[in-house]
């Protein structure tokens, strides 16, 4: 079952749902709009000989630069980006997210593969990010730009995500693959 305003208003209220900083316009319809952070994880500049090793912290470490504390965020036309939310959220046990890019942002040429939010998770959203569009796109801090769909799972998680990105804050570079 998707969560209506009305739902996801009682939640927060009740701080079964927390959503920090929260905004007058952060619930929407049947959904919470995310603001964008003031960071941003680019690939770093290595010669054409480098290899990404997903298995290796080190060769991921050294795959990405973290720039904070941004005014502004500019994509170049075909890059892939790391962002995070501004807002961190608590989930309690028996709710999952879905988020999505809001779809203004899609028509501008963004793209962003779906993010599960997972039963029990704390913390900032780390975004995965794509510019398809023909040109730079510009990006600014706090701007509103993810949509997360929550929906009620039919019980409680017995195990809720105890996981690597549990409880981070700001961007966390991927985690070696197991």
């Amino acid at each position: 079952m998707i969560l209506s305003n009305y739902d996801l208003k009682s939640m927060v209220k009740s701080r079964r749902l927390v959503i920090s900083p929260f905004y007058k316009d952060t619930i929407r319809e049947n959904g919470v709009d995310m603001r964008l952070a003031d960071e941003i994880a680019r690939h770093a500049s290595h010669n054409s000989d480098f290899v990404m090793d997903p298995l290796d912290p080190a060769k991921i470490k050294s795959g990405f630069k973290i720039e904070k504390h941004k005014k502004e965020m500019v994509l170049d036309s075909k890059e892939q980006v790391l962002l995070s939310t501004y807002e961190y959220i608590e989930v309690p046990d028996d709710i999952a997210g879905f988020v999505e890019l809001r779809s203004t942002w899609a028509r501008h040429g963004l793209s962003m593969p779906p993010t599960i939010i997972d039963a029990g998770f704390k913390g900032t959203i780390t975004l995965e990010v794509i510019n398809n569009a023909p040109y730079k796109i510009l990006l600014r801090p706090r701007q509103r730009f993810a949509h997360v769909i929550f929906v009620k799972l039919a019980s409680k998680a017995d195990a809720p995500y105890s996981g690597y990105y549990n409880g981070q804050v700001g961007i966390r570079l991927p985690q070696p693959i197991r």
